[in-house]
């Protein structure tokens, strides 16, 4: 009889293994604590979406759509980017819906990155971004975010981006309102960018995931407003997001055609295409641009009250411009390193927090967590009650 054994595999990323937000999610609820981890809603979505979609399948919108994405959906993105950001996107060749931002993030570096590249990416960052440009066979170069000597700085530094980009540099991954620090790109760091930016061939794929979340009257600098970028840059963002239906997996991206065709044609071989009534849903939810226009009062709103209630703890807050985080330093509280105060906090305080060290590639301690707002008025109260007693 043959032996029977599987394979040892060689991994490809041998440093990834459980996120840091599944595993205090899952510490969250050992403990009954208020998962203020994980960035997700606790509150249900519009029914009127709900409804959009439930009347799509209904009307039998149930095969595959085609590869970019419903028609109507892809004109109903590009007439939103056009009234907010002034640039028109063509929905036949600029804009592809996506089956989450993650997976638009990666289709853009597979489709752009080849072994031996470079791709600059500004830390602290959302987790999928390295793993994405390794697969590739792309190389990160981490850029730190911050003004010299500032603390709790995460402000971009032109400088800084300047001094990493070699002849190897292929791309810049940008993300304004930005996950984890809530800091917000201005159009003075839109205009440094596309200054530095403007002799190279370098393309920026711009995650701009919370464009609808930024607050106290700032704008969210798209990459499409400035014409510069707008010409070199994949746009990514998402409907789960916006719409609070993050397990929806919906998203998209807008780029020039020669970018877009590159793009559908791994997006083809990878996905293919996406989910259709939640397409033909989105799309009829679209007409009315109402709900997205309101979300920076909504989440302003929640942060307003989320901050008033942290100002009485001794948890000093950071900025939060945009996004719907909050980090808050922690240092007159306790001297334990990141992950081991969230984990106290999780199981002895009662409220899950993600520390900030995770979204650095070498574990970089400032002493900082983050907390997610898009929680109920209820659920931030209770949070803030035991987060007050410390």
């Amino acid at each position: 009889m043959a032996d029977i054994r599987t394979p040892v595999l060689d991994s490809k990323l041998p440093q990834v293994g459980t996120t840091i937000f599944s595993v205090m999610s899952a510490l969250a609820q050992q403990h009954g604590a208020v998962n203020l981890g994980q960035g997700f809603p606790d509150f249900g979505c519009d029914m009127r979406l709900v409804e959009s979609v439930t009347e799509a399948m209904q009307a039998g919108h149930n095969q595959y759509p085609p590869m970019p994405g419903v028609p109507a959906l892809r004109q109903a993105i590009s007439a939103k980017m056009a009234a907010l950001y002034g640039r028109h996107y063509d929905p036949e060749q600029e804009i592809t819906v996506t089956a989450g931002a993650t997976q638009g993030i990666i289709t853009a570096v597979l489709a752009l990155v080849r072994p031996g590249d470079e791709v600059i990416v500004l830390e602290p960052c959302y987790d999928s971004y390295e793993p994405s440009i390794t697969l590739a066979g792309g190389k990160a170069v981490f850029v730190p975010l911050g003004e010299t000597g500032v603390a709790g700085s995460f402000r971009p530094d032109i400088a800084r981006i300047a001094a990493a980009i070699t002849p190897r540099t292929r791309a810049l991954l940008l993300n304004t309102p930005h996950n984890p620090s809530a800091t917000v790109w201005s159009e003075a760091d839109m205009r440094a960018l596309a200054e530095l930016l403007a002799p190279t061939d370098i393309v920026v794929i711009s995650d701009e995931v919370y464009e609808h979340m930024v607050y106290d009257g700032r704008r969210h600098e798209s990459v499409a407003r400035h014409p510069a970028l707008a010409a070199r840059s994949f746009i990514v963002s998402s409907f789960g997001k916006t719409y609070h239906v993050t397990g929806w997996k919906v998203g998209y991206v807008a780029a020039p055609a020669p970018l877009m065709t590159e793009f559908r044609k791994v997006h083809q071989f990878n996905v293919f295409t996406v989910n259709t009534p939640m397409q033909h849903g989105l799309a009829r939810y679209m007409a009315d641009p109402t709900p997205a226009l309101a979300l920076p009062a909504f989440y302003q709103r929640k942060r307003d009250f989320f901050r008033e209630g942290l100002a009485t703890t001794r948890f000093r807050l950071l900025p939060s411009e945009g996004s719907y985080f909050q980090c808050v330093d922690y240092s007159a509280i306790s001297d334990l390193g990141e992950v081991d105060f969230c984990r106290w906090l999780t199981e002895e305080i009662g409220v899950a927090a993600i520390p900030l060290s995770v979204f650095y590639r070498d574990g970089h301690e400032q002493q900082v967590v983050r907390f997610c707002f898009a929680k109920k008025d209820e659920t931030l109260r209770d949070a803030l009650g035991r987060l007050q007693r410390l």
